[in-house]
């Protein structure tokens, strides 16, 4: 991984949009771990919470140097 590469994720980790997009997938995966998941609904979003938190990272691994 080049320099400027790992500056770039660095900066991107460091964002506010980045962490509060993290940090709010994260709180509706533990409300729907401590809640239980019941139902299809609970189901699905629990998918839809992890989707969100593996995008979020996706856009760590993928970021480009600026």
């Amino acid at each position: 991984m080049a320099p400027a590469a790992a500056r770039s994720r660095l900066a991107r980790a460091r964002s506010l949009t980045w962490l509060g997009q993290t940090a709010a997938s994260l709180c509706w995966i533990s409300s729907m771990l401590i809640t239980g998941v019941d139902s299809t609904g609970d189901w699905l979003q629990l998918c839809a919470a992890s989707a969100w938190l593996l995008a979020n990272i996706a856009t760590l691994v993928t970021a480009q140097a600026d």
